[in-house]
């Protein structure tokens, strides 16, 4: 066994060489071995299969054929010189079209009546038949019959490194000469104990089986081998980074639920508590006084109350004699969460500030002494708390919403606001597929509010094209008219010729057109706009001194307009899934039935139509994000969290759900037994796993 081996510079491969080793440098970060035996196939082309002519459609995306070359002839002049030739078999003909090398082929291939071809490649429909543009093509003898009946793996390449012949077929080439000196030169990374578990095979059989699969069954094991042993190191960091924060930082004690909390709870509580909200301010409360500091995540829908599970935890900081914060990533945001909070503690007398970027200095001076010498008890604010200026006496929670708008390093930042760290709560309003938030957050604790509180009614949410924009005024009249209130949201702030999508300036036109003076009152907000007037506007429609307030996303979080009823999404196609379910989320705030009206133009993709029928068939926003991991993947899903944690190379959270909670069971187990991976047993593990994270940056101490 060789580690040594997976080390070796791609250069000194057979046949690639000092200049294809800077291109694959370049263009696909391949340095060494390792780095092309894991780059994986994206798909296969199952050569098993030959197709008639005559079965061939419009949906196969490629086909396999065996026939003869019956035609062959050069079209056109020069320039647009195109080589073409006849291909038949007994069930009729296709036209194979060479554009680019025609000269070259066409001395390559004849026609002849008894030698037969294989043909390989995408058909495409044009002018009344079916043809083959560039397809692989090759003489059937002896030796290439086996070969043509093989899963054939595809790799993804680029324009530069087709120039220089390594299109998939080069990399296949590559893999091969590869594939070819890895007899026992795979160091196995995982333990017996574990292979057997879960019948995995080999890991140098593993990477031949990903490259040249003997047979479906065979790419099944591989994938599996694969897929579990990327997940399992993954889980395995996590835990380890969770296990050792455990042990090292301590926490503050948050002995005792005082007066604060339990004046709040009993007599200025405006409504009572889901039995998930109770159960999850009790998680919270056993984390703060365990002696650990707290790593939380707490998630839940739209409209779930997870600001105030925050508000009650921030009020048991303050009865153990701490401050709180609760850091928002927009202005918006932090001035909704400052009026909701500082409105409902007024009875306490509790201190509560506000800071964000637009604080002039003079205030914000206060702010800093007031916060240093402990009179301030619980501030909210923006990414400005960052600052090192802003310095608490003694801050014990940290809350953070709307988590995926904010970096790690800048998480971090909070850590040094106290000699000990502070507990951290961060909250998603934007629900996770389970499987994305185990393997972004898989080293902090989950807590998940799952219940509505009662008394809301489910929104009605209709899908309706533009044909029926005038049936959608209309009922957007009669809602007015019961006194509610309205959004109209649009994708775009000024007119892109590219896209055929309504703006948001030709749509607010349209609508003070149908809406008039002096019977409506019609508001617009948009990002381009300034802060006051993007207040003033805002505060009007608060007021209900507008009925309509015609919007882009500015909106989607920090608005809080219980008499808004209605929200019509206009390009709903442009949208994603998540983003759709957080508009929607700014009406069912009230006690009237809502309706979120979805309108689309009739042009509408195959991921469109799902978008739509998803919205319309559910209100979870646990299933919408799992359909939104499906069609978008989970890198896109992450967005904004730091890079690196989601470079997989298989594996795939949309479809291994089931694989990643095996493999993150048997780390558990493992580290129960043997925290330290010290046995024998694990020494595997344990050696690649120290190798693996030599070069990484260290983030195992911040939440």
């Amino acid at each position: 066994m060789s580690s040594n081996f997976l080390n070796t510079p791609i250069e000194y491969l057979k046949s690639v060489g000092p200049q294809k080793a800077e291109l694959l440098k370049k263009e696909l970060r391949i340095f060494k071995y390792t780095d092309l035996l894991t780059y994986y196939p994206f798909r296969y082309v199952d050569r098993t299969k030959f197709y008639k002519v005559k079965e061939i459609n419009a949906d196969l995306p490629y086909v396999q054929l065996r026939g003869k070359i019956v035609n062959t002839e050069m079209v056109g002049v020069k320039r647009t010189q195109r080589f073409v030739a006849t291909f038949a078999d007994e069930s009729g003909k296709l036209e194979l079209v060479w554009f680019q090398g025609a000269k070259w082929i066409s001395e390559k291939i004849k026609p002849h009546f008894t030698n037969e071809y294989i043909v390989f490649g995408k058909p495409t429909y044009f002018n009344g038949k079916f043809n083959i543009s560039h397809p692989e093509i090759e003489l059937v003898s002896d030796e290439n019959t086996t070969f043509a009946s093989a899963l054939q793996a595809v790799y993804n390449t680029t324009e530069k490194l087709k120039v220089r012949s390594i299109d998939t077929k080069g990399i296949a080439r590559m893999q091969k000469a590869l594939t070819a000196l890895i007899k026992n030169n795979i160091p196995e990374i995982l333990s017996n104990t574990v292979k057997e578990r879960f019948h995995l095979i080999s890991r140098e059989e593993a990477f031949k089986q990903i490259h040249f699969p003997q047979n479906p069954e065979m790419l099944k094991k591989a994938e599996f081998r694969l897929k579990f042993e990327e997940l399992f190191f993954i889980q395995l960091k996590l835990l380890k980074q969770k296990g050792i924060r455990e042990k090292t930082y301590k926490g503050f004690v948050f002995s005792k639920v005082g007066g604060y909390f339990n004046d709040f709870y009993n007599n200025h509580l405006m409504f009572e508590l889901t039995n998930a909200q109770k159960r999850v301010i009790k998680e919270i409360r056993l984390d703060m006084c365990s002696g650990k500091q707290m790593n939380r995540l707490l998630q839940g829908d739209v409209g779930s109350g997870k600001t105030m599970v925050a508000l009650m935890n921030m009020l048991i900081a303050l009865d153990n004699g701490f401050q709180a914060c609760l850091m928002a990533p927009t202005e918006i945001l932090a001035n909704q969460h400052y009026e909701t909070i500082s409105e409902q503690l007024k009875p306490l007398n509790i201190n509560v500030g506000l800071l964000t970027g637009s604080k002039k200095v003079k205030q914000r001076r206060i702010i800093h002494e007031q916060l240093q010498s402990g009179e301030m008890q619980i501030l909210i604010g923006t990414h400005a708390l960052l600052e090192d200026v802003v310095q608490f006496k003694n801050i014990g929670l940290v809350v953070i919403d709307e988590q995926h708008r904010f970096g790690v390093a800048q998480r971090a930042k909070m850590w040094n606001k106290n000699t000990q760290a502070p507990h951290m709560l961060i909250m998603s309003a934007t629900p996770i597929p389970r499987t994305l938030a185990m393997t972004l957050y898989g080293d902090l604790d989950v807590s998940v509010i799952d219940e509505l509180p009662p008394g809301r009614k489910p929104i009605q949410t209709v899908h309706r094209y533009d044909s029926s924009r005038d049936r959608v005024f209309g009922f957007m009249k009669e809602q007015i008219e019961l006194g509610r209130q309205i959004y109209v949201v649009y994708p775009l702030i000024k007119e892109s010729e590219k896209m055929d999508y309504k703006d948001l300036i030709d749509g607010y036109e349209s609508i003070t057109r149908v809406f008039p003076l002096p019977d409506y009152q019609v508001s617009i907000v948009h990002g381009q706009m300034k802060a006051d007037a993007k207040e003033y506007e805002m505060q009007r429609f608060v007021k209900g001194e507008t009925q309509i307030m015609v919007a882009t996303t500015v909106i989607e979080v920090g608005v809080n307009v219980p008499n808004a009823s209605v929200m019509v999404i206009e390009s709903a196609e442009r949208f994603g899934l998540s983003q759709l379910h957080q508009l929607r989320g700014r009406v069912g705030r009230g006690a009237d039935q809502s309706y979120c009206i979805l309108m689309t133009s009739h042009k509408l993709g195959t991921d469109g139509k799902l978008r739509m029928e998803t919205m319309v068939r559910t209100n979870d926003g646990f299933e919408i994000a799992d359909v939104d991991m499906k069609l978008r993947g989970p890198g896109d899903m992450a967005g904004t969290i730091q890079s690196g944690v989601l470079d997989l190379n298989i594996a795939d959270l949309a479809k291994d759900g089931q694989i990643l909670h095996a493999a993150r069971n048997m780390v558990i187990e493992i580290l129960s037994e043997d925290p330290n991976l010290e046995q024998s047993e694990n020494s595997n593990i344990a050696y690649h796993f120290a190798t693996m994270n030599s070069n990484k940056t260290n983030w195992s101490r911040i939440s």
